[in-house]
């Protein structure tokens, strides 16, 4: 058994000349499967995989993020928003900020100390990606880059519908 196959697992072959959706599925499975394990191992210390995912959506929002942002993307409800953002202040990886104009506002920040807890915490999946992504051209990201971002959008359209 070559590597490929054993990475594939059994029952998950390519079929001659074509691409092979089951194995595509049981790849994206075992990416989320590597994913949730550093999620949870970073997690500990009185935090839980939402809070992750939390800090994560804060990260990576395109504006300040908002409790009602981040309620509606993580698909929580208030309070559990208000507990989860309570357990980020406390262990000093988010703080809330009043808006300028409107100070019943409050947006979401990442406190100093997150960035490099975060980056120990991630390592290993920057080590994983920057190996990886050594082994293929900037053509062949490009278009991985353009289905991930594409699925992603499937999956909040099913979320938004209530799938």
């Amino acid at each position: 058994m070559d590597r490929i196959d054993h990475v594939r697992g059994a029952g998950a072959r390519r079929p001659p000349g074509g691409v092979d959706l089951r194995y595509l599925a049981v790849q994206l499975r075992r990416m989320n499967v590597e994913i949730n394990r550093l999620v949870h191992g970073f997690a500990g210390n009185g935090l839980n995989a939402t809070d992750v995912q939390a800090l994560a959506a804060i990260l990576d929002s395109d504006g300040p993020m908002t409790p009602g942002r981040l309620r509606e993307h993580l698909g929580l409800t208030s309070g559990s928003v208000s507990a989860c953002v309570e357990r980020l202040e406390r262990a000093g990886l988010v703080r809330r900020v009043r808006g300028g104009d409107d100070r019943r506002v409050v947006h979401l920040r990442y406190a100093s100390a997150a960035p490099s807890t975060a980056h120990w915490y991630y390592r290993p999946l920057a080590e994983a990606t920057a190996a990886t992504r050594a082994r293929f051209s900037e053509a062949e990201l490009t278009v991985a880059l353009r289905f991930l971002a594409a699925l992603n959008e499937e999956l909040s359209l099913h979320r938004a519908a209530g799938s």
